[in-house]
């Protein structure tokens, strides 16, 4: 099944990949960075506790070996830090700093920790502090770009240990213990040589391996190619490969000893495997799979995992250890595949191959989405339709390819709004992505990535001049950010969306701002403007005859009067809410907002009236069959019958709730809460209305 969306057997890593073996050398450095560990800081000398975790920096130009030495010291010591490893790289692949928001989620998610959505990159960096002050744990910063990037996310407590990758030095942090890498020492570059192209040919000649560790500079990647380049040609001499860099080194453009090994490597390709290579430039966050290569050059699924083995060979690839076949780019080959994709490529036919890629990634995500919609016809019919390829054998394997490929999607989403000429497929993707990870996740659990996903869908609605999605993304925003408590930036999000709306003479979005309008007035307790927004929000509610919208807010209205202590109007309210609900057969609803009435009438002093509508409502909430309901009633006619004297009565009603609540309990202990089953999609969830969006 290679040309499934989700290969169900795995990837394995064969054993020349795995990380602890391709490690050799850098005794002398671990050494140090060992010692450096629990050598005294300056607090320390001073008599002082040091107040933060230590940071080793190990430095070195992409290609050095940096990482893989990062990974090999966190292996060493990670038995004295029991709290665990946490990963983050601080660079996108070509070099753009990684916002501090971003990393600080990922890294919280990690630690299995709340993050709300849309909060700011200084409260998630303080959120992370506050996490690591009790644990003993690692934090590996690889590819940072300043020393403020690492700076905000050092945990507070010296119990934890920060090792940070970085090009350069790190000026600013306080005591960081550097280390600076140069080439390996030839013994370990030979071997590394011998473990890739087989001892036989190292120990016929070994000065010509020495020659060609010289050539490489003894660079651990350069020495990766150079190993590749010998294994694909086993006729090949070390001798020939020496000499034909050599010559590269005599040449005007000749360049570090990777590029010119690089070069070697990629003018050896055949003409479709160069191209794949060149497009893999363009691989969101750098990392790739089958489908992804295969709509970047137009070719099969199989044909691109084959090829991508090939590179992995080569040493022109990583394969990443995960159930699914991914790929990913080496941080030092993608400033070189850039500079191919310039060259070599037309701007219009690397437009082409983004245009194929997202489109290939809406399609994937249709799928995912379509798997979990197996009541649907329609759904069903659409997922017969599509390819072998595109289809995942079930719910499960969609949603395992949605985790593992979520870093890269939310990539190819910001690529997508980046680029600005495809703002159409940008579209189609966000709107796809939102319903997919709520569609797997619900929307509580993805409300962080969504959150970052209606940004980008509000940017690209401003950008192209869309005010109705640009409410929709509003919309969307605000919520999230009432749902997490910033309601003062909701409130000035749902003003916006409401001018959109306006602007695009949409009536649900103008209706909806001004109801979520008059909410984060209620939530802030302004109950007059919040009243005024909901009375708003029902008179268009009312013109267009929608019945139901306006008998809910109705009693929106009652509430906000029966907060302020307005009493008489808070009844009102109500009796409108029970006459709308009434007329419009809900039972469900008329039995609730008859409650709140009655409620509302004790509040107000008059507990025969309050006894005689809160009969009404037990009698409408049996009819619902609301079991709850009912015994809340019940409860509420107990305490009202004991305010007018009549405790043998109170008392039957306490035991009629207590009954109903038991033999509820017990039918929810025998068969489970089906509302605790259900993933979350409410009415409340986060959803991009668009004209462009396709289902």
């Amino acid at each position: 099944m290679t040309d499934q969306a989700v290969d169900t057997g795995g990837l394995e890593l064969s054993e020349h990949t795995s990380p602890e073996n391709l490690f050799l050398g850098r005794t002398r450095e671990l050494k140090e960075l060992r010692a450096d560990i629990e050598r005294a800081g300056l607090d320390t000398l001073a008599g002082r506790k040091a107040p933060r975790a230590r940071v080793l920096l190990i430095a070195g130009r992409p290609g050095s070996g940096r990482t893989a030495l990062a990974e090999e010291l966190v292996r060493q010591v990670a038995d004295r830090y029991p709290d665990g490893v946490l990963r983050a790289r601080l660079s996108e692949p070509d070099g753009t700093p990684v916002p501090t928001v971003r990393v600080a989620r990922e890294l919280l998610a990690a630690l299995e920790l709340p993050a709300p959505a849309g909060a700011a990159g200084d409260d998630l960096a303080a959120a992370l502090r506050a996490a690591l002050a009790d644990r003993r744990a690692v934090l590996l910063l690889d590819d940072a770009a300043d020393a403020e990037q690492v700076d905000a996310l050092l945990p507070d407590t010296p119990d934890c240990l920060a090792v940070a990758v970085s090009q350069g030095p790190l000026t600013g942090i306080a005591d960081v213990r550097p280390c600076t890498l140069g080439g390996l020492d030839t013994k370990t570059a030979v071997e590394l040589l011998s473990r890739r192209t087989g001892s036989v040919r190292i120990t016929v000649d070994p000065r010509a391996a020495e020659t060609l560790v010289e050539e490489c500079q003894a660079q651990p990647a350069a020495l990766m190619l150079a190993g590749g380049w010998l294994a694909a040609r086993p006729k090949a001499a070390v001798a020939d490969l020496a000499k034909q860099l050599r010559a590269e080194d005599d040449e005007e453009t000749a360049g570090t000893p990777l590029s010119r090994i690089f070069r070697l490597a990629y003018v050896s390709l055949p003409v479709p495997a160069a191209r794949i290579l060149r497009l893999l430039a363009l691989a969101p966050a750098g990392y790739v799979d089958p489908h992804t290569a295969s709509a970047l050059a137009g070719c099969s699924v199989s044909g691109a995992r084959a090829t991508l083995d090939d590179f992995v060979a080569l040493g022109l690839l990583r394969a990443v250890d995960s159930p699914l076949p991914q790929y990913e780019v080496p941080g030092a080959l993608h400033p070189l595949l850039r500079a191919l994709t310039e060259t070599q490529d037309k701007p219009a036919e690397l437009q082409l191959a983004r245009a194929r890629m997202l489109e290939r990634t809406v399609r994937l995500l249709q799928s995912c989405r379509a798997i979990t919609e197996t009541d649907s016809p329609q759904a069903r019919a659409k997922l017969l339709g599509m390819p072998s390829s595109l289809r995942f054998p079930s719910p499960r394997a969609a949603a395992d390819w949605l985790r593992i490929r979520r870093p890269a999607l939310l990539a190819a989403a910001r690529l997508a709004v980046a680029d600005g000429e495809l703002d159409t497929l940008a579209r189609r993707l966000l709107s796809q992505l939102v319903r997919t990870l709520v569609a797997h996740f619900g929307t509580q659990a993805a409300a962080p990535d969504l959150y970052g996903i209606h940004q980008l869908v509000l940017d690209v609605a401003e950008r192209q001049n869309l005010p109705r999605e640009q409410a929709a993304a509003l919309l969307n925003l605000a919520d999230l950010d009432a749902q997490t408590g910033r309601t003062a930036e909701a409130l000035v999000r749902y003003r916006a969306a409401l001018d959109a709306g306006r602007e695009a003479n949409d009536p649900y979005a103008t209706g909806r701002a001004m109801e979520s309008v008059g909410g984060a007035h209620e939530e802030l307790g302004d109950y007059d403007r919040a009243a005024d927004w909901f009375g708003r929000a029902l008179a268009q509610r009312l013109a267009r005859d929608e019945r139901a919208d306006a008998a809910r807010l109705y009693g929106r209205i009652a509430a906000v009067h029966t907060y302020a202590g307005r009493y008489g109007e808070a009844v009102r309210g109500w009796r409108a809410a029970v006459a709308g609900y009434r007329k419009l057969g809900d039972v469900a609803a008329h039995a609730r907002a008859l409650s709140e009435l009655a409620r509302v009438q004790e509040y107000a002093g008059r507990p025969e009236e309050s006894l005689r509508t809160c009969q009404e409502a037990v009698e409408w909430a049996r009819r619902a069959e609301d079991v709850r309901l009912q015994a809340a009633l019940h409860l509420r006619l107990a305490d009202t019958l004991d305010h007018l004297g009549d405790p043998t009565a109170a008392g039957l009603h306490r035991s009629a709730a207590e009954r109903m609540l038991g033999e509820e309990l017990q039918e929810t202990a025998q068969e489970g809460d089906p509302e605790d089953q259900q993933p979350e999609h409410g009415a409340n969830a986060c959803e991009i209305r668009s004209t462009s969006a396709e289902d």
